[in-house]
């Protein structure tokens, strides 16, 4: 039986209903309504809810689309792109919807948050601060909430904007520019740069798209270099140490990333990422599935 992995309460963000291929998100004050292939179920929620959205994405190819604003909408959403943050904890995370639909934040990853929360306070007993790295680390919540907490944080992406975004984020959150390491580089060929100085962390988080490209042009390809992504990774971690490891839109099982990892010493769980949906009723939940999850640990009390 699969494991699901549900996201906790994330300050500030709702999943207020789901159905028809898409869903209908609360992001601080403002509603969007975009797509999502997972919901093949009915809505819940009448069709004036849907339709009062403060943007609604409209897919224009397979490339992307754009953002609508609804009646609803603040009078700027209409002459710039809009922009707001979200604050969750300590953290402030600044929301800027994309032409692909994303806005910056992952919502879903707020299991993984909580549980490396869990991590670091049983690595604490002995470490002061404890080092992440963060692969594929996109605008870089999981860096700053990381930080936040005082772990030694790396971060890495291959993209320029992504990295802006995190630095933006750290700021917002009182981090400041210089608050953790952000590095512009192939996650992939970092990695192996790390692993031949014979660098070791105590968590490491590999996030990785199906395809992309590195700033020098490096191609990564997900079916072709995932397994040795992950056996590197695997030898940079310190005695006591997790990996999580997490997949959006792949034709891969659970499974798959749990034999990948089962090698070594280290305990594996794997199942889905899910969001709960706040309209349905409390007595019978219904969960938005969110992309896949696995989670190693070796040495630690909270072990995957």
């Amino acid at each position: 039986m699969t494991r699901v992995f549900e996201a906790p309460s994330l300050s500030g963000y709702e999943l207020l209903d789901s159905g028809g291929g898409e869903k209908l998100e609360r992001f601080g004050p403002y509603v969007l309504r975009r797509p999502d292939p997972q919901a093949l179920w009915k809505r819940t929620l009448p069709a004036l809810d849907w339709s009062s959205a403060h943007l609604t994405f409209e897919r224009e190819s397979d490339r992307g689309g754009r953002w609508v604003p609804g009646e609803g909408a603040p009078r700027s959403f209409r002459n710039k792109s809009p922009e707001w943050t979200l604050q969750h904890g300590r953290a402030r995370f600044v929301v800027r919807p994309t032409p692909f639909k994303h806005v910056g934040l992952f919502p879903e990853q707020a299991a993984n948050w909580s549980w490396l929360e869990d991590v670091r306070a049983e690595l604490g007993k002995d470490l002061p601060r404890p080092r992440l790295l963060n692969l594929f680390g996109y605008t870089g919540a999981a860096s700053v909430l990381a930080a936040l907490d005082d772990w030694d944080v790396t971060h890495v992406d291959a993209s320029k904007t992504s990295i802006t975004w995190t630095v933006d984020n750290a700021e917002a959150s009182g981090l400041g520019r210089d608050g953790f390491r952000v590095v512009v580089d192939d996650a992939l060929g970092y990695a192996r740069r790390l692993a031949r100085r014979g660098e070791r962390f105590d968590a490491i988080l590999l996030d990785p798209p199906h395809y992309g490209r590195g700033p020098k042009g490096e191609v990564w390809r997900l079916e072709e270099h995932l397994a040795e992504l992950l056996r590197v990774a695997l030898s940079l971690t310190s005695p006591r140490a997790v990996v999580v490891l997490s997949t959006y839109a792949v034709g891969y099982s659970p499974i798959a990333f749990e034999r990948m990892l089962s090698g070594g010493d280290g305990s594996v769980q794997a199942g889905e990422l899910a969001i709960r949906e706040q309209s349905h009723q409390p007595a019978s939940p219904r969960l938005l599935p969110a992309g896949f999850c696995a989670r190693w640990a070796r040495g630690c009390a909270h072990d995957a």
